[in-house]
């Protein structure tokens, strides 16, 4: 085989794995496991069975990435919809209500201070 075909080869076999993928991720012991495998059916080099797992394994990683951010805004929209805060903010209203306390015992104790004594 030449390293023409063989390059042809690869780059179909890329095609046609991404293809059926989509949007699902691989793990690295999955795609070491097929491109083992397709390195064998194909005969394949060392080096080109080393290229394929490299991008299925990178592929593998991004659609991983992808997904996640695609579950984190479902996520945010979802608890947005419901009227739900966020850490972030519960945190931040948190330390204004410390802070408000601490201004109204302020009040509270000038309050007492100003006021007349009985006898």
């Amino acid at each position: 085989m030449n390293a023409d075909k063989g390059d042809k080869m690869i780059d179909f076999i890329e095609k046609s794995l991404l293809t059926g993928l989509g949007a699902l991720a691989l793990t690295q012991k999955k795609a070491e496991e097929l491109a083992c495998e397709l390195k064998r059916q194909f005969n394949l080099s060392e080096e080109k069975g080393q290229e394929l797992l490299k991008v299925l394994s990178d592929t593998a990683r991004n659609n991983q990435l992808k997904l996640e951010e695609i579950a984190r805004e479902e996520v945010h929209k979802i608890c947005a919809d419901l009227g739900l805060v966020s850490k972030e903010e519960l945190s931040h209203l948190a330390k204004k209500v410390r802070e408000l306390e601490k201004e109204l015992k302020k009040m509270r104790i000038a309050a007492e201070d100003d006021a007349p004594t009985a006898c």
